[in-house]
């Protein structure tokens, strides 16, 4: 089973997008060689966040912009945006009713998954575009350190 990597691939596409507003054009084929995805991927998203009122696009303009700041979008509007209002987790519905775990490990992991959930949701509510922002600058900071250090 291959997991999704929508979600990931938005919050890049919304990072690149701030990141780079007025340096480079900000076509689709921009943002898809830093996410090494093809620009089709980057515009069928573009078109969920755009949905979502978390990006304002203008059809055959390499000019979009955040619909709102960084700080007033969290993960948790990126994640409903592109993957919806899906589980996180999923019980394998066939298992045997004959068999003491087969017969209540459904019951038993759709509670536990529902807590997990729960509380990944309430996390990513207060996790802002801002917060990824700002981490990816002091890593890159850190990184170009580092760089000057090995170079002397």
């Amino acid at each position: 089973m291959k997991i999704s990597t929508r979600f990931s691939d938005s919050i890049h596409i919304l990072a690149f997008i701030e990141t780079y507003k007025g340096k480079i054009p900000l076509t689709s084929s921009n943002i898809a060689s830093s996410i090494e995805t093809s620009p089709v991927v980057v515009r069928r998203l573009m078109g969920k966040l755009r949905k979502a009122k978390l990006l304002c696009t203008t059809h055959r303009s390499a000019n979009p912009k955040l619909a709102k700041s960084p700080a007033d979008i969290s993960l948790y509007d990126v994640l409903l945006a592109v993957e919806g209002n899906v589980h996180l987790f999923t019980v394998d519905q066939k298992t045997n009713p004959e068999c003491i775990v087969g017969g209540n490990i459904q019951a038993t992991l759709t509670e536990y998954y529902q807590q997990a959930e729960t509380a990944a949701e309430a996390k990513l509510v207060t996790i802002k575009l801002q917060d990824i922002l700002d981490t990816i600058m002091v890593r890159q900071a850190q990184k170009e350190a580092r760089q000057r250090e090995e170079n002397e």
